[in-house]
């Protein structure tokens, strides 16, 4: 009877360990990405090109790396790695430089997403500064809704939310928070006369 008993139990276990084991050497593996917008149909490192619109060179992108994503409808850049950005006019003199941490730009739309740090200087000394930009060229406008800070030859201006031309010469703050006095001091690097890639 113990033999008996002992048998069923040893019958048991032998089993279990069975299932272990068989359990075990099936492994989990994540489904496979079969999308291709997920990944960048093109990568571009130590990037430094010139953009041109109807055959006029119209600005110049340099970054560390360039992603093309092609998707259905429309295809997007991502400048993941930062970006700088310098729009010419028809003369080919610069209007505007443009430095972000973060850039997408999105072809169907004509619409640049700037993130990050972005700091933009027009041809007239002036310095803009905020988190975030959206630059239509389709409509020619610049926007955002974020807090905006513009350092102009004698006076600061801040506020929340601006739109200007592309050129950053016609702009117009949408809350004004304030408007300060520049000082007599040397400008720092942050905020001198230029924008370096």
């Amino acid at each position: 009877m113990l033999a008996c008993g002992l048998a069923m139990l040893m019958s048991g276990v032998v089993t279990a360990v069975g299932f272990a084991s068989c359990s075990e050497g099936k492994k989990t593996t994540a489904p496979a990405v079969n999308d291709s917008t997920m990944l960048p149909m093109m990568t571009s490192t130590g990037v430094s090109t010139l953009i041109s619109d109807s055959g006029v060179i119209r600005y110049k992108i340099i970054a560390e790396q360039w992603d093309v994503f092609n998707q259905q409808d429309s295809g997007k850049w991502a400048f993941e790695k930062g970006v700088y950005l310098e729009k010419y006019d028809n003369q080919m003199q610069i209007e505007a430089k443009v430095k972000a941490d973060t850039a997408y730009y999105y072809d169907k739309q004509k619409l640049w997403d700037l993130r990050g740090h972005v700091n933009i200087l027009n041809i007239k000394g002036e310095k803009f500064n905020t988190e975030q930009l959206f630059w239509d060229q389709g409509k020619e406008k610049v926007y955002s809704d974020r807090f905006i800070r513009i350092q102009q030859i004698d006076k600061i201006l801040t506020g929340y939310g601006f739109t200007s031309n592309q050129q950053f010469t016609d702009y117009v703050i949408n809350n004004t928070a304030g408007i300060f006095p520049v000082e007599d001091t040397p400008r720092d690097s942050v905020s001198g006369d230029s924008i370096h890639p």
